[in-house]
């Protein structure tokens, strides 16, 4: 799907604001409500926009250790395998596969190095993980709020 300039500026103000409303954003772009409206559900239905949500502050909820840990594993093991041992982890809040050496890498956020380490700890007794490589992240430097990707096969946003 091509994007106009409007659309553009739409899909920049719903990052900004995922609550905004059809007027406030078409205040904003020169249109009416309901044409921000019919512009916002086509952008939904071509896929462009996947949903809306909120956005927490990690460190809001106590959770102030944030690593990325490379997974290093068993044989052939398939990413369906991977996603599905990870995915019981609700420190771990994404992870994708990689080329090169490491089969994966996994984003954890925990309260402290202690609660980092025991997910750690869960994540190496996982059967198809042969060792892992870990690290902290001191600070960040740049993120892109609202640009996450593409969905997994089976994940919903909205």
């Amino acid at each position: 799907m091509r994007l106009d300039p409007v659309d553009e500026r739409i899909v920049a103000l719903l990052l900004e604001d995922g609550r905004a409303s059809f007027a406030e954003i078409g205040g904003q772009v020169g249109l009416s409500a309901p044409a921000v409206k019919r512009r916002v559900d086509r952008l939904r239905q071509a896929g462009a926009v996947t949903g809306f949500t909120a956005k927490v502050d990690p460190r809001a909820l106590g959770w102030t250790t944030e690593a990325y840990v490379e997974l290093f594993c068993q044989g052939k093991t398939s990413p369906a395998t991977i996603r599905a041992g990870v995915a019981r982890f609700p420190e771990v809040v994404a992870a994708c596969t990689l080329t090169g050496e490491a089969d994966a890498l996994v984003h954890i956020l925990a309260a402290d190095i202690g609660h980092f380490e025991r997910v750690l700890e869960r994540i190496n007794a996982e059967p198809y993980v042969a060792r892992t490589r870990s690290s902290l992240v001191l600070s960040r430097l740049l993120e892109r709020p609202g640009l996450t990707g593409q969905e997994t096969p089976g994940q919903t946003s909205g």
